[in-house]
């Protein structure tokens, strides 16, 4: 228990902290903030406030995959700037060893999880093979900005430009359209699945 005194109130900092635990808690398995305000004899204006303080960004549910990535902490860094909802970066060496340690059915079902998962994101950014970005963009009915690390096969890790990145998320999250012109330069692509339908 830490006590903290501020001018004739004593504080439980350490109950404090628990309760917007919990707050935060009920929030992000659902329940909206005049049900979390009842069930802790809150104001829901307070848990607004709460919320509103903590805010690092709104809009879209991003995703970050990439592999084999020689610079994967510095892109992971630039993805938690952003508040990137999931980051998943591997180096070849951490591929390879995460093959090595499943069954092809653990893989296969690993695999299928992941890229159900993805449908929940608004933007997913793909920073592998020309081939496989090709493939992810066809899997999903999401957006899809590719960041080709060069023509499939890739053996060895490549090093992305962090400011390639940066770019990217800056306009996803300010909901920024970038230029065919910038696109160019900065080699991304912004990939859209096409409306299936006769025509």
């Amino acid at each position: 228990m830490r006590l903290l005194r501020i001018g004739d109130k004593i504080i439980d900092r350490d109950r404090l902290v628990n309760i917007i635990s919990e707050i935060l808690h009920r929030r992000t398995i659902g329940a909206t903030q005049q049900e979390v305000a009842v069930a802790m004899g809150l104001e829901r204006a307070f848990v607004s406030h709460l919320e509103g303080l903590g805010e690092v960004r709104r809009g879209n549910r991003i995703a970050v995959i990439g592999f084999p990535i020689a610079n994967k902490e510095e892109l992971e860094s630039i993805a938690q700037t952003f508040a990137v909802d999931f980051i998943y970066l591997l180096s070849e060496k951490e591929r390879k060893e995460h093959v090595r340690r499943r069954s092809g059915a653990e893989m296969f079902n690993e695999l299928l999880e992941l890229l159900a998962s993805l449908k929940d994101y608004d933007a997913v950014v793909f920073l592998a093979s020309d081939k496989r970005i090709a493939t992810l963009e066809k899997i999903l009915d999401k957006e899809v900005i590719g960041i080709p690390l060069g023509n499939s096969p890739i053996k060895r890790d490549r090093k992305v430009k962090p400011g390639i990145l940066y770019d990217v998320l800056e306009s996803v999250t300010e909901g920024k359209e970038l230029s065919i012109e910038e696109s160019g330069k900065r080699k991304f692509r912004f990939f859209k699945k096409k409306p299936s339908g006769k025509g």
